[in-house]
């Protein structure tokens, strides 16, 4: 740590006013671990040839060509680049200067190009650059939905540790529903439902009887899991036809800007539930920060004994927000069932749960930024597809675990400070 004191000259000592500015030195300090690690690859493990990128798909409305790099070369460059980088966030330390987070996006882009130039060296096929965006939109949308509402629920000081149990509490149901009624309307409805009312569970328990907010977020995850699991062995597998083969929802192409190269399929020819949330990111931020019932929100997460003394109803806000989120949540959760596959699968949301709360503290409770998180993580779960595509030296269980390698790193690396809600995981009662 580095610190830097201003000190007035014209006060006596004892009125001297001190501004302490504290620089944080995880932005150095992951620079270079990846710099370092970039080097091991490249350096022992050269590979020969060129890796070819494909940036358009065909029917865009400009068809850009394939581009090919040399890989070694390419390699080496951003290398170089990315030392120059960390120099340059070691100096700002030093100077009592935090590094920008747009140098940290430029060295993150760096570093991919780096990787894919290397890893797809000397394939036959081209780097599917379009399906890598698009299956990382496609990815994010479950953690998306989860890290909104896992953001809803903290800002009025309720910790949702079960965001994992209402994603796979609302995949089951709308599984089954939208099954026995042949509409996926109804089962994203009884999706919406379904988060709801797990997380009206977990209201219950942490606000009117006051137990560890994380024991009981943990407790739920289980105990979904068990019952989904339990139902989908005795009901689902024996009567698969009646209850769990879901009408999927359509693709709904856009006129014009679904044929955008790259960008155009991943964005705008998606399914409902893929524009609802675009939708939902910023109505969220908007009644967060921008509406009265924001306001309480986030009055009864920071201090809900002066919300208290104004008249703010503290459980009240508290779990009208937890419902409010469980529905965002449960969104999420019908995208499993009624967008990705056609039928519950046990244990299919796989931890989304718990990375969509990695996302909320990666975003420092802020719907935009944590849904900005969120994304990262889903392309860091595309990134193991695409590599499997170019036939990448690069062993299959470790692209399985990149995500969560990202999520650690996010988490413990490049957040730097933050801070929570200060009443989030405290029961409020009333004196």
């Amino acid at each position: 740590m580095s610190a830097a004191t201003v000190v007035s000259p014209e006060s006596p000592v004892s009125e001297q006013l001190r501004q302490v500015t504290v620089v944080s030195k995880k932005f150095p300090t992951v620079f270079t671990a990846v710099t370092v690690l970039l080097l091991a690859i490249i350096g022992l493990a050269p590979r020969d040839g060129s890796t070819s990128f494909r940036l358009s798909s065909p029917g865009d409305l400009v068809e850009i060509p394939a581009v090919s790099a040399p890989a070694m070369p390419t390699a080496w460059f951003c290398l170089v680049l990315m030392a120059a980088f960390t120099v340059l966030s070691w100096l700002l330390w030093r100077r009592d200067r935090r590094t920008p987070w747009y140098l940290g996006v430029v060295f993150a882009l760096l570093f991919l190009t780096a990787f894919l130039s290397w890893a797809g060296a000397g394939s036959s096929s081209d780097f599917p650059v379009v399906r890598l965006v698009s299956s990382s939109v496609l990815l994010a949308v479950p953690i998306v939905f989860g890290a909104l509402g896992g953001t809803i629920g903290e800002r009025a000081g309720v910790v949702n540790i079960a965001i994992e149990g209402q994603l796979l509490a609302s995949a089951f149901v709308a599984a089954i529903v939208g099954t026995v009624t042949g509409s996926p309307w109804v089962g994203l409805l009884a999706a919406i439902v379904a988060g709801g009312l797990v997380a009206l569970v977990l209201g219950v328990f942490t606000i009117t009887y006051r137990v560890d907010q994380v024991i009981v977020g943990v407790v739920l995850n289980v105990l979904v899991l068990g019952l989904t699991s339990f139902l989908y062995s005795q009901v689902l597998v024996p009567q698969a036809a009646l209850y769990n083969k879901t009408t999927l929802f359509p693709k709904v192409e856009i006129p014009g800007l679904a044929h955008i190269p790259i960008l155009g399929p991943a964005l705008f020819n998606q399914s409902v539930i893929v524009y609802v949330m675009y939708a939902t990111i910023p109505l969220v931020w908007f009644a967060m920060f921008r509406t009265r019932w924001g306001l309480r929100l986030r009055a009864v997460g920071e201090h809900p004994l002066a919300a208290d003394t104004v008249g703010i109803k503290v459980n009240r806000v508290r779990y009208r927000a937890l419902v409010i989120a469980g529905a965002v949540v449960g969104m999420g959760g019908a995208y499993f069932t009624l967008v990705s596959v056609s039928a519950f699968g046990k244990n299919m949301t796989a931890g989304a749960g718990f990375i969509a709360l990695a996302a909320v503290i990666f975003g420092k409770w802020d719907p935009i930024k944590a849904a900005l998180a969120a994304l990262l993580f889903g392309f860091a779960s595309a990134l193991s597809g695409a590599m499997s595509i170019v036939n990448a030296p690069v062993p299959s269980q470790f692209m399985l675990m990149l995500p969560y390698v990202v999520t650690l790193l996010a988490v413990a690396g490049l957040v730097g400070r933050s801070r929570g809600p200060a009443a989030s995981g405290t029961a409020y009662v009333k004196e």
